[in-house]
């Protein structure tokens, strides 16, 4: 099926991208190791440039590869939803994270990751944005830093042994799709999810329908 095949394609960019930013973060790291603790501002600025080209690939990614200009209505629209739902999913996974963190008091602190959430709505409100906007000018999604991930991910993805490992993991990106596109229709039929899970303190509880598998995190 066209779905499955692009949905797994899009599974593999996301993977590429996280490791390759991850590897940009951690110089990022390096460089400022001695400038202190990061700020807010720092770090939603960082984030807002990391979707913003994650957003920019994903179209790539929905252009006719013989004719750049030429939008494809079907990957386009898969595309859109797909990287909705991977925010939107980030969105939920740090806040949950945040909230946890919250629960272990001042012993954690260090450790609890920041998150505002006005900040991360705003951040993927405009990388949003820019997919829209990139579907009426095709033109302006060609930069030297986006053109640079997407042929690398394309390399990384043909690669023998690397290429095998990144499309395992856009496997299990693409059932979390599955996953959250299934328990969405169930949740609208009967108002609750198909699939349920228990806590790690061995609670049960409904899975959540938004609920997306950080894959990025690498």
């Amino acid at each position: 099926m066209k779905f499955i095949d692009f949905a797994f394609r899009l599974g593999v960019v996301f993977a590429v991208f996280g490791f390759l930013w991850g590897i940009i973060r951690l110089f990022i790291g390096i460089l400022r190791f001695k400038t202190g603790e990061k700020s807010l501002v720092e770090e939603y600025s960082i984030k807002a440039v990391q979707y913003f080209f994650l957003a920019d690939v994903t179209f790539l990614f929905c252009l006719n590869q013989n004719n750049s200009s030429e939008v494809l209505p079907f990957e386009l629209s898969l595309g859109a939803s797909i990287l909705t739902l991977y925010f939107v999913g980030k969105l939920q996974n740090r806040q949950k994270r945040s909230v946890m963190m919250q629960g272990f008091g001042s012993a954690l602190k260090q450790l609890q990751p920041m998150f505002n959430l006005k900040a991360e709505i705003g951040v993927i409100t405009f990388s949003l944005g820019m997919f829209i906007f990139y579907a009426f000018n095709p033109t302006y999604a060609q930069n030297p830093i986006s053109n640079w991930f997407y042929e690398n991910i394309l390399g990384i993805e043909k690669a023998p042994f690397f290429g095998y490992i990144f499309k395992i993991i856009g496997f299990f990106v693409l059932l979390g799709i599955l996953n959250k596109i299934v328990n969405g229709f169930f949740f609208l039929i009967s108002g609750k999810p198909l699939v349920t899970t228990s806590t790690s303190f061995g609670a049960k509880k409904e899975e959540d329908p938004n609920k997306f598998d950080d894959f990025e995190e690498l």
